[in-house]
């Protein structure tokens, strides 16, 4: 008898990783048409399953039983065949409440904006109201009697403190989009996002970029299934694994992202910490000549920096939406905004400082072609740096040195 995820696209789901930690058995994704799911649920040839999207209402109707809790919110997201009795739950209900409260979002006597209708939205509601939120909105794309339009939210309700996403806008591969204007909204107090693919959504980077609190949806992801996991096997787990394994799978589809001025050691220091970590190293500006076909002290002579910078930012968003990586970037990054929120999707940004007496110069950087051009240039990115940076690693000295300041600084990130 299989354990598995139904829903119609899997492609980005990270629970067969996730259950396969928690429990000692195969976890299937078995993604199914509408068609199939009707003979899938009559055949009942499964011992446990989650649901998710867009069948988290529509296999009520297949249960034999659903408890209490998963009746009221309206959705099924976790099914257990006993005998060939099936019951449903709902564990998002949990799994939300477990990242609210881990992020030190509080709910409470506050007016809060549900984004979305479906099944995950229902659950997000009732924790909402069992949290003690005062007013609750359901904010949805179209016109319906028992929500409010985008339109309609920020002309009447931008006093809202709490927002939470549960549409699947702003998930692979559609990652550049946005659900919501937060500039709409200058009383928030907290933001919550259940999308986990990209590991932080242009939404919760637009949270962190106005210091807003704000949580990501793996967090949610693996809570749920630690409370799937209990209701599949019958036992009582530690909630002490959950963030166990939230941190090792956020390190492990983590990038790390090197800054910092060229001839400061990002390319070979970079190569190294792939190496330690067992991930796969990226030089931008290789990627950037593969593309340009020429190197690119000509490209900058003969196009200009402009041209160079826009094909920068192209190759900086293709790498954004891979995992597991290690990507040393051109000294220059920094100076496109988007260049940052692209990396941070799925990265952490770490500096790696150099003393501009110590960087080297000329040997094809157009920017930089001697010690003078190098320490003017140092001077005037130190503030971007300061800014992008979620960590710093200082290179001044050898590079087994540097190495473990990376390493060290990278782990601090998931702190």
């Amino acid at each position: 008898m299989r354990y598995g995820l139904i829903g119609e696209k899997l492609g980005h789901s990270f629970s067969k990783i996730i259950h396969e930690q928690l429990a000692d058995y195969t976890y299937d994704l078995i993604p199914l048409s509408k068609e199939e799911l009707d003979i899938f649920m009559q055949e009942k040839q499964f011992a446990a399953l989650n649901v998710t999207i867009p069948y988290k209402e529509t296999v009520i109707p297949y249960l034999d039983e659903i408890d209490a809790h998963a009746e009221k919110i309206g959705a099924v997201n976790t099914i257990v065949n006993r005998n060939g009795n099936l019951k449903g739950y709902n564990t998002d209900f949990y799994g939300f409440r477990y990242m609210l409260l881990q992020n030190n979002i509080d709910v409470k006597g506050k007016k809060a904006l549900v984004l979305g209708k479906g099944g995950a939205s229902k659950a997000v509601i009732a924790v909402l109201e069992e949290m003690g939120a005062e007013e609750i909105l359901t904010v949805y794309y179209k016109e319906n009697p028992e929500t409010i339009t985008y339109e309609e939210c920020y002309k009447n309700h931008s006093d809202a403190e709490v927002i939470v996403n549960t549409t699947p806008v702003g998930m692979y591969p559609k990652a550049d989009d946005c659900p919501i204007d937060l500039d709409k909204f200058p009383s928030l107090k907290g933001v919550a996002d259940v999308v986990y693919n990209p590991l932080r959504t242009q939404l919760i980077i637009e949270a962190e970029k106005r210091n807003i609190p704000s949580a990501g949806g793996l967090e949610m992801l693996v809570a749920q299934a630690k409370y799937a996991v209990e209701i599949f096997l019958d036992t009582k787990m530690e909630d002490t694994c959950i963030q166990k394994i939230n941190t090792a799978l956020t390190k492990e589809r983590s990038n790390l992202v090197l800054i910092g001025m060229s001839g400061g050691g990002k390319t070979v220091l970079g190569q190294k910490a792939a190496e330690k970590l067992g991930k796969q190293f990226v030089d931008t500006d290789a990627e950037i000549v593969k593309r340009i076909g020429m190197p690119i002290t000509d490209f900058f002579a003969k196009e200009g920096e402009p041209a160079f910078r826009k094909i920068e930012t192209e190759v900086l968003h293709e790498l954004s939406s891979q995992n597991n990586l290690v990507i040393s970037t051109g000294g220059g990054i920094v100076k496109n905004p988007l260049n940052v929120e692209f990396l941070k999707r799925n990265g952490r940004i770490i500096w790696l400082k150099r003393d501009a007496e110590l960087l080297q110069s000329g040997n094809g950087r157009p920017l930089a072609p001697n010690m003078a051009a190098t320490k003017k240039l140092y001077e005037e990115r130190l503030p971007l740096y300061t800014a992008a940076a979620e960590a710093i690693a200082e290179n001044n000295g050898t590079a087994e040195e540097g190495l473990e300041s990376i390493l060290s600084a990278y782990e601090k990130t998931f702190i």
